[in-house]
């Protein structure tokens, strides 16, 4: 009996080694199969789960429950072009990096300027625009420039590159999660000055019925680019890829035009690899 016991045993044992190997053998086992059908290590093959932002037109912000802007619109064509389908998912800006570290998104999309300190968390794609820092006051404010702020109540969105700026400058900013909260606190009078990305300043003062003005704008000292999780090479380089190719077509050119009409291109910026000639915006439309 116990003879019979144990080799019923080992015969157990060794149909459960053959199935597992069978199953290993079905599902490639983590190893090539998966990598052909996922080779740029996204959270779902073929689709790139972007973070980005709900309140920062005209760059980023959702607009009838879908996500747009510069950013994003421009986003949506790159990927395109390497074969690949984008999904937006809201986030606060603060987070945004650590959340790409962590593999929570694929891609971050939100205007965010290349910094060394950046540089430690996350990996970061060529340049796709430049920005101007913009310091936008309430209405009546006799604030006209950056270098006038020092004592004042500095409202910054925690995290990005102004609250940088506001911190270097020892301006003791007050940081607020969103960009909705910067512009409220202009509007309730709780803040005497806002240092925003330019575009967006410009934006939201347009829309505040007279509450908010520009007072000063200065040029961003480097590109906004997408950031991906560190040593994610291969999908860095199909963005790359396809950022090119949608400079390339006119794509760039035209979102330029659309959401940003008039503004000036500064002379020593060139988005994307540098190799490729940019339309103008009329030979794009």
């Amino acid at each position: 009996m116990r003879i019979r016991t144990a080799l019923t045993r080992v015969a157990a044992l060794g149909a459960a080694a053959v199935l597992t190997a069978t199953a290993l053998t079905a599902c490639g086992g983590g190893g090539a199969t998966d990598q052909a059908d996922n080779p740029y290590g996204l959270l779902q093959p073929g689709v790139i789960r972007a973070g980005t932002l709900t309140d920062a037109p005209p760059n980023v912000y959702l607009k009838d429950g879908k996500f747009t802007g510069f950013d994003n619109d421009l986003l949506t064509a790159v990927a395109g072009k390497v074969g690949l389908k984008v999904e937006f998912v809201g986030t606060d800006f603060s987070a945004l990096l650590s959340q790409v570290n962590n593999r929570k998104f694929d891609v971050g999309s939100s205007s965010v300027t290349i910094t060394e300190a950046r540089k430690k968390t996350v990996d970061f794609g060529n340049g796709y625009d430049f920005g101007y820092f913009g310091l936008d006051v309430p209405a009546g404010s006799p604030l006209t420039g950056f270098d006038q702020l020092t004592g004042k109540r500095v409202v910054v969105v925690q995290g990005t590159v102004q609250d940088d700026f506001a911190t270097r400058e020892k301006l003791n900013p007050v940081r607020v999660p969103d960009y909705n909260g910067a512009v409220n606190q202009l509007k309730a009078g709780t803040a005497d000055a806002w240092i925003a990305p330019a575009e967006i300043g410009d934006k939201s003062a347009a829309d505040s019925n007279g509450k908010i003005k520009v007072a000063a704008k200065q040029l961003s000292p480097a590109p906004t680019a997408y950031a991906v999780a560190k040593g994610n090479d291969k999908l860095r380089e199909a963005l790359n890829k396809g950022l090119d190719e949608v400079i390339a077509d006119g794509t760039w050119s035209r979102l330029q035009a659309q959401y940003y009409p008039g503004r000036p291109i500064p002379a020593d910026f060139t988005p994307g690899s540098g190799t490729v000639p940019v339309p103008s915006p009329s030979a794009a439309s």
